[in-house]
């Protein structure tokens, strides 16, 4: 009896296992085209077109850095749904503005503006060839 319950916590534990793997795969799969997009430039921004606090990080990075970042219009762009979905996925929520600086999520506009603030924003789109000085 107590081989027969040994083999099914083992084979218990193991299916635990798998399923955790499973869902961790699943969970990337549903990130990989948001990733994929947000490593493609040196700043990446998704946004909604009426979004003001996205506009507010546009101006930001544009009028004060002078970037000239790749922005995917989430009510304006075919996959804008499928896109909204992995952002959420990936625990964005809101899931606009999201941000890129050189292939790395920095995060929404509370990232932004924190980074801005404490001086590194700038010296992290420098590095990311975001901006030139």
């Amino acid at each position: 009896m107590r081989t027969y319950l040994n083999k099914l916590q083992s084979y218990l534990s193991e299916q635990r296992s798998k399923n955790i793997i499973r869902s961790m795969s699943e969970s990337f799969c549903e990130m990989g085209t948001v990733m994929k997009l947000g490593a493609e430039k040196p700043l990446v921004i998704f946004s909604k077109s009426d979004c003001g606090i996205c506009h507010s990080i546009k101006t930001l990075l544009i009028n004060n850095f002078g970037a000239n970042p790749t922005v995917y219009e989430l009510d304006q762009h075919p996959d804008g749904r499928e896109l909204e979905r992995q952002l959420r996925a990936m625990g964005r929520d809101p899931c606009v503005p999201t941000v890129f600086i050189g292939k790395e999520l920095i995060g929404g506009s509370d990232e932004v503006i924190s980074l801005n603030v404490k001086g590194k924003l700038k010296p992290l789109l420098i590095k990311a060839n975001a901006i030139w000085v």
